[in-house]
């Protein structure tokens, strides 16, 4: 589903490059609402269009790092939830919700070790069967 779309409110313009730049603005702010999907098309787009509006659209997505990650989460880190410092004000709740997120960390921290275990045990596996094909030839 696509998210809704809502415009933010720029300064008004007060000559011809302020209306550019707001127009710049506004089309960056839309194509964001619709994703990294829709910045591809905009960029194929301008360079079946006119390769320089391609290239510079795809040097800005590389240059503002919306080609690698979303777009969304442009200040935030990866790992660190943003709601993690707020306090709702209910102390009950917090602190259940700071309980579950550690649980949760913990559980994840526990698969991920778990992932590494299996595809060691599976690099081992197959190192062995290397090894043992190489002493038979």
């Amino acid at each position: 589903m696509i998210p809704a779309y809502e415009p933010r409110s720029y300064p008004p313009a007060e000559g011809p490059l302020q209306s550019a730049r707001q127009l710049l603005l506004h089309a960056r702010d839309w194509l964001d609402a619709r994703g990294r999907m829709a910045w591809l098309a905009a960029m194929v787009l301008g360079l079946v269009l006119a390769w320089p509006v391609g290239l510079a659209i795809l040097g800005y997505m590389i240059w503002s790092k919306r080609m690698f990650g979303t777009c969304t989460r442009r200040g935030r880190s990866r790992h660190v939830p943003a709601y993690r410092d707020e306090s709702t004000g209910n102390a009950a709740f917090d602190a259940y919700r700071d309980e579950t997120l550690k649980r949760l960390e913990d559980e994840h921290r526990a698969f991920l070790d778990f992932l590494q275990k299996l595809r060691d045990a599976r690099d081992k596996a197959e190192f062995d069967q290397f090894m043992d094909e190489r002493r038979q030839n």
